[in-house]
């Protein structure tokens, strides 16, 4: 049998909206789940076609292939690095989304760490954190927030034993309602207190630049398939000395300088191979990086500008709805990317997805949205705000993204006011 290469130019579909990054899509369908996982952008599926005759092992070979490759991988990681304002002792851990990346730094915390959280954070922010971590409320406000990690922290202390680390794990903007957290203040609390602060970028990246040297974070990640790169890389980037001093998250070939003959003699390597052991996915990585630079390129404000402006439609459009209601963490007014998340008074929210879907081919989520204490909260706290007793147990979620018209806004928004 003859193995033949994938030719460096493949025929691909042409975009169906244009935008800066030319997101793929399928004519006729509109895309309203962003959120969940973004389209795949061109700038990644040319990356990808044009590495693909060259495809080898990554820091495995001498051949021209693999050391294409590995060049490749290498320039990958410090693209992604640069978009994300990594300093120059921080380490870019390739992972497989941002679950990975903050299993892998729950791994890798110091004996003793508090890890404080809020309640609304999605489950990959709840839930690989050490016994003893603490779970603030959902505040009400931005400034809520900051008042309420002070007040925890303040505590803790006072009660804690000293010199035990303490990381703050939030999200950058929430995936339920698309608001944006206010992070800079976060993380000058958590400093000035002596903690570290994590930021989980999923939902913020897509929408705004995330800069770990400007914001005065110590530690971010992100997925790539929310990030017009689906092809299964996320990244863990931040500070070096956790990440060095823990056990490997994966133990085998090339998380090692010396394996010798007795059992578990062992010398692990530092920086992010430690964390990287086996093959790694090499398309990813450079999917992901071939987007970081194209957004890197791109007007960023004038991206955020037009969002803005279709996620103030939908959500005036959804207003002038009488059964349609809003969930919400902060105030009407509170800044926000492109997520709404809503029910539909009397309705079954997997129902109406449903009809969205088979009659009018709109994608849109339902459900709790892997955030169920958050979405449950902001359920009851919905019909106690408006009175209503008939609101379904799961909701709705329309996200925006690049390629996004108004056309499309309109045409759920019409669907929503007819549904049968």
């Amino acid at each position: 049998m003859t193995l033949t290469l994938v030719p460096p130019s493949p025929v691909l579909p042409a975009p169906v909206r244009p935008d800066p990054l030319g997101v793929l899509g399928v004519p006729g369908e509109i895309n309203l789940d962003h959120a969940a996982s973004a389209p795949c952008a061109r700038a990644a599926a040319d990356a990808v076609a044009g590495l693909l005759p060259w495809y080898a092992s990554v820091h495995r070979g001498a051949g021209a292939l693999s050391r294409r490759c590995t060049l490749a991988y290498e320039q990958a990681r410090q693209t992604v690095g640069d978009f994300l304002g990594a300093r120059p002792d921080d380490h870019v851990i390739f992972t497989r989304n941002t679950t990975d990346a903050l299993n892998l730094l729950a791994r890798a915390l110091p004996a003793g760490t508090t890890v404080i959280t809020f309640g609304g954070e999605h489950h990959a922010n709840l839930l690989p954190w050490p016994r003893g971590s603490v779970r603030l409320p959902v505040p009400d406000s931005p400034a809520g927030a900051v008042r309420s990690l002070a007040a925890a922290l303040g505590e803790l202390a006072r009660d804690a034993r000293p010199g035990l680390p303490v990381l703050v794990a939030v999200a950058g903007a929430g995936n339920v309602t698309g608001e944006v957290w206010p992070i800079a203040e976060l993380a000058r609390v958590a400093h000035r207190h002596g903690a570290r602060i994590l930021v989980d970028a999923a939902q913020l990246a897509p929408h705004a630049p995330v800069d770990l040297a400007a914001l005065d974070v110590d530690y971010v990640a992100l997925s790539g398939h929310k990030l017009y790169a689906p092809f299964g890389a996320g990244v863990l980037a931040g500070r070096a000395d956790w990440l060095d001093a823990a056990p490997p998250y994966l133990a085998g070939g090339g998380a090692t300088s010396h394996v010798g003959a007795a059992t578990h003699e062992v010398r692990w390597t530092t920086g992010p191979a430690r964390h990287e052991a086996g093959t790694p996915n090499l398309l990813g990585a450079v999917a992901l990086a071939a987007v970081c630079a194209a957004l890197g390129e791109a007007d960023r404000q004038a991206l955020h500008v037009r969002e803005q402006a279709l996620l103030t439609r939908l959500r005036r459009g959804l207003a002038t709805l009488p059964d349609v209601v809003e969930l919400r963490m902060f105030g009407p007014d509170a800044p926000r990317v492109g997520i709404v998340s809503f029910v539909v008074a009397g309705r079954d929210s997997a129902d109406v997805a449903a009809h969205l879907a088979s009659r009018h081919r709109i994608g849109v989520r339902d459900g709790l949205f892997c955030a169920h204490p958050l979405t449950r909260r902001l359920l009851a706290e919905a019909a106690a705000r408006t009175g209503r007793t008939d609101l379904p147990p799961t909701a709705l979620r329309a996200s925006l993204g690049l390629g996004t018209t108004e056309p499309q806004v309109d045409t759920l928004l019409t669907a929503l006011s007819h549904l049968p």
